[in-house]
């Protein structure tokens, strides 16, 4: 859940936080750039294209998840999905530093694709590994994450923690710690019974 659903809530919600940061961010790099201020529906227009380019890579992640999962299996894909994630918090994390408000879109998309895979992830792999006892209680951990996800989000974001002018860039890239945590334990989880049956035709491992 940290891994699967957790990052599509924590995205978000987090997002609206840092706004009038990153806004003031995005005029004072064009400043930089080009000694002229960009206009106020300019700087909103490259708002917007932030927050939705998640929804872009979103899509993308969502429509390759199916045909990747089926060759290279979820739990391979999904520890790929944590590395495009921590790629994406590195992005965030410099971006200030890099003075390159590109580094936000970048990261926004690669979040997105990120979060589309795992959002598709989560609750077939859960699933599948579960106990049937346990089945009904796994699946439901999707939507338990993807709410704790919204609320650390909203924690997280405020002015006392991380959503101040100086620390955005940390509040952006702070999932990447959930990505790394998943990526450090999944090697430790058991490939799902479908793929080892269907794919490697290993009854015995199934």
């Amino acid at each position: 859940g940290i891994g699967g659903s957790f990052p599509y809530g924590f995205h978000i919600s987090v997002i609206n936080y840092p706004s009038v940061h990153i806004r003031k961010f995005i005029n004072e790099t064009w400043i930089d750039r080009h000694g002229s201020p960009l206009h106020p529906d300019t700087v909103m227009l490259l708002w917007s294209f932030i927050v939705s380019v998640y929804g872009i890579g979103g899509f993308l992640g969502s429509l390759c998840c199916g045909y990747l999962t089926t060759k290279y299996r979820k739990k391979k894909c999904q520890m790929f999905t944590n590395l495009i994630m921590l790629v994406a918090a590195l992005f965030m994390a410099l971006s200030k530093t890099a003075k390159s408000f590109e580094m936000i879109l970048v990261g926004r998309f690669l979040y997105g694709i990120g979060s589309g895979f795992s959002l598709n992830i989560h609750p077939q792999y859960v699933g599948e590994i579960s106990p049937k006892k346990l089945r009904g209680f796994t699946n439901s951990t999707f939507a338990v994450f993807l709410t704790l996800g919204k609320l650390t989000g909203q924690v997280v974001g405020l002015r006392e923690i991380l959503g101040s002018e100086a620390l955005w860039p940390w509040l952006l890239a702070s999932s990447g710690l959930a990505a790394l945590v998943q990526l450090v334990t999944l090697p430790f989880f058991p490939d799902s019974p479908s793929y080892l049956l269907i794919q490697k035709g290993n009854e015995e491992a199934c």
